[in-house]
């Protein structure tokens, strides 16, 4: 890939003028309402929860400006690199990564703890658009083509599932499948790996580990164990169903504030927010995420080259999956994989993770009309 020549380069003040203000403006709000919710969920306190979050969400609001104020080339010229790094990182987690809650998905640095299954979710998608990038669509129609972006997806999401974690495996696979998809692959060949996936149903079970069994009919029969198994999502539903259109009012679930809510911090933080304002506050939250989500799919299909339009276009699919499966999960519609609510929950790696990607959107966005052809090289 060419260096940058001069004429290339946008100064400061004009990627500023550039950037999506609307859309840093609903990644600020949202971020926010995850710190309120959970200084109400610590019973009105900063500790243990609240305080931390705001730390961590002011960091990465910088990182993201950061990264949308880089070249969008950089993110292209970097791809592979980034992915094979995360790729050595599952790899050492399989070694010598830190067990908690379980499962052994972290790597422990003394000061920070990262967990690179989440950071694999960026790089899969920049490592699979750089690759479709530099592929004409006659190319992409010829089957060995697809040989090496379906080795590069198999090979996050089986040293994922060895950790065990199916949920993030899963989204894993459908970002990748939506790259794929926007990439220019054929429909007929999903309908193949569908029904592939579809046929090893059967044997895949006997290779779930028991706990994952035990979501799965939990699910489908909450109320067969409830006060083991199947008090979670019970405890969900009942926390949802309190609060009503207006809600309890902030601080003043009953659910969570007495301590029937498990994981209220984290994977169950929407039934607080759902609990204490009702309806119409979860209902307005949805709806930031829906612009949110908006102008990640606007900056895919205005973007002028095609590294952009497929990364912005994966980057928003993951976004979307994140929010999707944690509201259908905690209101009962699938089965509990432990997805955090995007930029709300409680959690370091996946909040980083997550203003990271849209500081590549950003990114994209202020360079969207830079026309890069299939060799890398300016147009």
């Amino acid at each position: 890939m060419s260096r940058l020549s001069p004429s290339d380069n946008l100064t400061l003040p004009e990627k500023l003028r550039l950037l999506n203000w609307g859309m840093i403006l609903l990644i600020v709000m949202i971020g926010l309402t995850g710190v309120a919710l959970l200084y109400s969920a610590g019973g009105k306190s900063w500790h243990p929860w609240a305080g931390p979050q705001l730390a961590r969400f002011a960091a990465g609001l910088c990182l993201m400006m950061v990264i949308a104020l880089t070249d969008v080339r950089v993110w292209l010229q970097y791809a592979y690199s980034m992915y094979a790094l995360m790729l050595l990182l599952l790899v050492v987690v399989e070694v010598m990564g830190h067990i908690g809650m379980g499962a052994q998905r972290w790597i422990n640095l003394g000061f920070f703890v990262i967990q690179p299954s989440e950071l694999m979710k960026i790089t899969l998608v920049l490592a699979l658009a750089k690759y479709f990038h530099g592929l004409s669509l006659e190319e992409i129609g010829q089957p060995h083509k697809l040989l090496a972006p379906v080795a590069m997806v198999l090979a996050p999401v089986g040293l994922v599932l060895l950790q065990p974690n199916l949920g993030t495996a899963l989204l894993l696979t459908l970002a990748s499948g939506a790259v794929f998809f926007a990439g220019g692959v054929r429909w007929w060949k999903f309908v193949i790996v569908i029904a592939i996936a579809a046929a090893i149903l059967p044997i895949a079970w006997h290779h779930l580990h028991d706990y994952q069994k035990a979501r799965l009919l939990t699910f489908l029969n909450p109320g067969s164990d409830p006060l083991g198994r199947g008090y979670n999502i019970l405890q969900s539903k009942i926390a949802l169903g309190s609060g009503g259109l207006f809600g309890r009012g902030f601080g003043h679930g009953t659910q969570s504030q007495l301590q029937f809510l498990p994981e209220k911090h984290t994977d169950f933080i929407f039934v607080v927010l759902a609990e204490e304002f009702g309806i119409l506050g979860a209902l307005c939250l949805l709806f930031m995420y829906f612009l949110l989500i908006a102008y990640g799919f606007m900056i895919s299909l205005t973007c002028q080259n095609q590294f952009g339009r497929l990364a912005a276009f994966g980057l928003t699919v993951t976004f979307f999956l994140y929010v999707f499966v944690n509201v259908a999960m905690v209101t009962g519609t699938i089965p509990v994989v432990g997805i955090p609510l995007p930029l709300v929950s409680y959690g370091g790696t996946a909040m980083m993770t997550l203003l990271i990607g849209c500081g590549v959107l950003l990114s994209i966005s202020v360079h969207r009309d830079l026309r890069i052809s299939r060799t890398g090289l300016n147009e």
